[in-house]
């Protein structure tokens, strides 16, 4: 399970708390380098993702493992009254927040320093929980997944975007190669932290996908639970509802 598989090996730090420093680590290069190694593939997954809730029409959002806001921003599409954006690292909050500054959305969305595993919202609050390329970054996948469940509307709409594994022979090797040979190797030289691009192929290979995390989705108490794999299967787009 991916909730054992950790940036800094020879760290003493739980999984939580490495992942905050990681991405404390990165976030000055995080964007560029989210659109760099997905050649921009990237604003078409978010897009995808935003998609899954147009029939929806919901009015107050929660993006959870929020990053710098992009996920957060492209919702903005669905012209929701308020979204609030959560994280554990407070660098890729602050850059987030200046993002919001310059396009003039501080009204739109909040960012708050928050763990997924701990959301200090009440019951039954948010129409919609987006989360974009975090869910393998729980430390307890099923605590995050009951906590959002928790303060998620009766009927309202859980969409995961993650990473998952291409299902073609072909992909699948072009992908290995890629994602452990040249992604760490950009990661280092950009970010100057390699752990961090080892850790998402790591990461996304121990990770459930597919009917495993739609079995866990449902386990975990969601109903109607689908994955939708995008881009020969490199990405996913889960939906479930309350």
């Amino acid at each position: 399970m991916s909730g054992h598989v950790t940036p800094y090996k020879d760290s003493s730090l739980n999984k939580k708390q490495q992942v905050a420093r990681m991405f404390n680590n990165i976030a000055w290069r995080y964007d560029f380098l989210n659109h760099f190694l997905s050649f921009g593939i990237d604003h078409y997954w978010r897009k995808q993702a935003i998609n899954a809730l147009r029939n929806s029409s919901p009015k107050i959002i929660l993006d959870v493992a929020t990053g710098t806001g992009d996920l957060a921003i492209e919702a903005l599409k669905l012209q929701p009254e308020k979204i609030f954006g959560v994280d554990i690292s407070s660098d890729m909050l602050e850059i987030g927040r200046k993002k919001l500054i310059n396009k003039k959305l501080q009204g739109k969305i909040e960012l708050l320093e928050v763990d997924s595993e701990k959301l200090i919202f009440e019951d039954n609050k948010f129409d919609a929980i987006t989360v974009g390329f975090g869910v393998r970054n729980f430390e307890h996948l099923e605590i995050g997944l009951k906590e959002m469940l928790r303060v998620l509307k009766p009927g309202g709409k859980l969409v995961v975007l993650e990473f998952s594994q291409p299902t073609s022979t072909v992909m699948k090797s072009l992908y290995n190669f890629y994602s452990t040979k040249v992604t760490p190797w950009f990661g280092k030289i950009i970010s100057k932290d390699k752990a961090a691009y080892t850790y998402l192929h790591e990461s996304v290979s121990a990770f459930p996908y597919g009917k495993e995390f739609t079995a866990i989705l449902e386990k975990t108490g969601y109903k109607n639970a689908t994955a939708r794999a995008l881009t020969f299967g490199i990405v996913t787009v889960y939906t479930a509802e309350k």
